[in-house]
């Protein structure tokens, strides 16, 4: 009984018993939930920035190094929005966005920038070490991945583009910076290889506070003049 009911529907306000899904009906679901999947899948684009993408890219980044930036010394993105117009303005910057196709709509999943030479008096860039050792680098000045994004190989195509910008401008190595407390960026980084170039550290040393004013202090005796 319990069979017969857990298949009965009401039709006219009497239950009727429901038919079974034939072949046809089961071949044109089957169509229904491809597309239904094709629709749900995400497609990864780049392209480079424009004027109009300004103001959403500097939200973005804000958003992806909110968390980091409140855990390292150095800023890891532009400081203010008026250096970023900047480096959109200057030349020999190259600045691509990366953005997920999805159902019609275009979401920023992704940020790159990048120049073939030191960029900026600010630098923190030396360029002799790099002559000296032979080295014709791609210098990564910016790479941000959206926090929903991480493990769905956004971050892994991004340096896909950029190793292939860096071989066709016949680069020998790809150099960035990163804060050595970003844990998840140094794994990410050592998975593809990344060595350390620089043994630079940032160093500090807790002050014990006292008063204003030192306390007396003996000094050492002072030294029998030689005869």
């Amino acid at each position: 009984m319990d069979e017969v009911a857990a298949s009965l529907v009401m039709l006219g306000g009497k239950p009727r018993l429901k038919s079974k899904p034939g072949r046809r009906d089961m071949a044109e679901n089957a169509k229904l939930k491809t597309a239904a999947a094709a629709n749900d899948e995400m497609e990864l684009r780049v392209r480079h920035m424009h004027r109009r993408d300004i103001n959403r890219v500097w939200e973005f980044l804000k958003l992806v190094f909110r968390d980091v930036n409140r855990e390292t010394v150095e800023y890891q993105r532009p400081r203010h929005k008026a250096r970023f117009l900047e480096t959109y303005e200057e030349e020999g910057v190259e600045q691509l966005v990366f953005e997920v196709r999805r159902q019609g709509k275009s979401d920023l999943v992704g940020y790159a920038e990048y120049a073939y030479e030191i960029i900026g008096s600010d630098s923190w860039m030396n360029h002799r070490y790099f002559e000296k050792r032979g080295m014709r680098p791609l210098f990564v000045e910016e790479i941000a991945v959206h926090p929903d994004y991480h493990g769905m190989g956004v971050g892994s195509f991004m340096f896909e583009q950029i190793e292939h910008a860096a071989r066709l401008r016949g680069c020998t190595h790809i150099v960035l910076e990163v804060a050595e407390n970003n844990e998840e960026a140094l794994r990410f980084y050592r998975k593809r290889n990344f060595q350390k170039l620089d043994a630079a550290i940032f160093m500090s040393r807790r002050i014990e506070t006292g008063g204003e004013l030192l306390t007396p202090r003996r000094l050492k005796p002072r030294r029998p003049a030689k005869a």
